[in-house]
């Protein structure tokens, strides 16, 4: 273990509003200072689907009733809902040595290592980020850096209703198949749990600790 400080881990009960969770990521970046502990993040969102900075609104094929925002992460269109887990990170890259493209491959890596602990087999694509079992996709990744800092995640799914899918293109590939731990036979795990191994694998590949905080509360 070297000496890179531990990561406070912070978990909100219950569904949370996304707009609010991604103007408290901003906030948290903006206030950092050079001493400033990392954290991760781990909440459910609401229904809502999200849009990168520079996606095309023709993934979007029917909203419905879902809301949809336009965010600053990185990535095409995707929908958030209950049975998702969020692991969202608001790390300094440059005390842990990472780029973009390194964070990208410890988010994917970590989601690979939880699901081999659970006897399945999964993998990233090069071309597309995220996770896959067989050709559909099980976690997606959109990030943002800003003053050298990350927020954003990676999105897990759990058990959850993925009829919302069929109204996108899930990051921008048409037909792209979409899975969760439910449909491949893990339906003990609930996704604040799955979150928190999934966090537990990102420290370790970081090399340090994860440090119980207080609540995620958002306004």
């Amino acid at each position: 273990m070297n000496s890179t400080p531990n990561i406070r881990l912070r978990v909100a009960e219950g569904l949370q509003d996304y707009a609010s969770a991604w103007q408290a990521m901003q906030a948290f970046t903006d206030r950092r200072a050079p001493d400033t502990p990392d954290e991760c993040w781990l909440l459910e969102h609401a229904p809502v689907y999200t849009l990168g900075r520079n996606a095309s609104e023709a993934h979007l094929h029917d909203s419905g009733n879902i809301p949809v925002i336009r965010t600053d992460r990185g990535g095409q269109v995707t929908y958030h809902g209950p049975g998702q887990i969020l692991l969202y990170v608001l790390l300094d890259l440059k005390r842990h040595g990472l780029g973009v493209r390194g964070l990208v491959d410890l988010l994917e890596g970590s989601a690979i290592a939880l699901l081999a602990d659970l006897g399945i087999e999964a993998h990233a694509r090069p071309e597309a980020p995220g996770v896959y079992v067989g050709e559909a996709k099980i976690a997606a990744l959109g990030l943002r850096v800003r003053r050298g800092c990350s927020y954003h995640g990676l999105a897990f799914n759990v058990a959850m209703d993925r009829m919302p899918f069929d109204r996108i293109d899930p990051c921008g590939y048409r037909g792209l198949p979409v899975t969760d731990l439910a449909s491949l036979g893990i339906r003990d795990l609930a996704p604040l749990e799955t979150g928190r191994r999934l966090a537990g694998h990102l420290a370790r590949a970081l090399d340090t600790r994860l440090e119980e905080a207080g609540p995620l509360v958002l306004e």
